[in-house]
Parts: C-alpha cells; sequence; structure tokens
C-alpha cells in the first residue's frame, strides 16, 4: 500500500492545500520538461503510458473498500492528464529539432486548459468521472489532456496565423 500511496499522490504532493489537483498539474511541468529532455516526444509517450498504468494500479490499492472512489490526494491522474496536453509542444520541438522551452506560451496554455477542462468536466470528462471507479478516475484527466491538447494545437495555429 505504501507504494501504491507514493505514485498515487505523486510522492505525496497529492497532500498540498488548497487545490492537490493543481499541484499535481504543477509538478508534471517540470517532470514533463524532463522526460522531454532525456527522450523527447516518444518519451513522453512512453512517460504517459507508465503514469496511466500505474496510477490505474495504485489509484485501486488506495481505494479499495472505500466509499471515495476519487480522493482529492490522488494527482497521478492530473501528471497523465496534464503530460497529455503537453504533447503538441513536445512534439513540434523534438521534430524541429528546437528548445522547448522556446514555446512558453504552450505551456501556460496546456497548463490553464488542463485545469479549465479537469475541473468543468464537460461531456466526456463528466462521464468519465462519473464512473466511479478507479479506470474513471485515470480516464477523466487523460480525457481533460485530449480536450487540452486540441485546445494547445488551435490556439497555436491562431498564433502562427495558418487560418
Amino acid at each position: 500500500m505504501k507504494f501504491a500511496k507514493l505514485i498515487a499522490t505523486v510522492l505525496g504532493v497529492g497532500y498540498i492545500r488548497p487545490a492537490s489537483g493543481t499541484w499535481g498539474s504543477l509538478v508534471a511541468l517540470p517532470w514533463g520538461w524532463l522526460l522531454h529532455v532525456v527522450g523527447g516526444f516518444p518519451l513522453m509517450i512512453v512517460g504517459i503510458l507508465v503514469a496511466f498504468g500505474a496510477g490505474w494500479w495504485a489509484t485501486a490499492k488506495m481505494t479499495a473498500g472505500s466509499a471515495d472512489h476519487d480522493p482529492s490526494e490522488i494527482v497521478i491522474d492530473e501528471v497523465a492528464g496534464q503530460w497529455i496536453a503537453l504533447l503538441p509542444l513536445s512534439y513540434a520541438s523534438w521534430s524541429m529539432g528546437m528548445d522547448i522551452l522556446v514555446m512558453w506560451p504552450g505551456w501556460i496554455a496546456a497548463f490553464l486548459l488542463f485545469r479549465l477542462f479537469d475541473i468543468w468536466k464537460p461531456l466526456l470528462i463528466g462521464w468519465a468521472d462519473r464512473r466511479g471507479d478507479p479506470l474513471g478516475v485515470m480516464l477523466d484527466d487523460v480525457i481533460a489532456g485530449i480536450f487540452a491538447l486540441f485546445g494547445v494545437v488551435i490556439l497555436a495555429v491562431i498564433y502562427h496565423g495558418f487560418l
């Protein structure tokens, strides 16, 4: 259970109050940067898959026998979702051989859009959240990350004048 708690709370970040989900998303940013610097876009994909799988397992362990299917201290789902929102930046940087930090406005957009969708929970995000199981805990943030990913791409297209 200790290992599951370390994963689910992202080494205890989930215990920071208030707004533990926002703290989880914030800690995902430098770790996402590190993944990208070490292995580029491919390692970001691997990181997302590992975070999702480990998060699903850890969430199941932490919530087993509990009435609360999504305790606020579980923030590994925010890490996975935030990394998904960063994928357009990682891909652009990796494919063009440029420093990912040059796209700092995209980092801000990815963070804000992910938090917006994760808190608001429109459409499929709300459906996943209402599942009431460990997969739903992970899926709502994955879907919020996908929504944010599309938002980042749309904002980039607008910013760079491709419309």
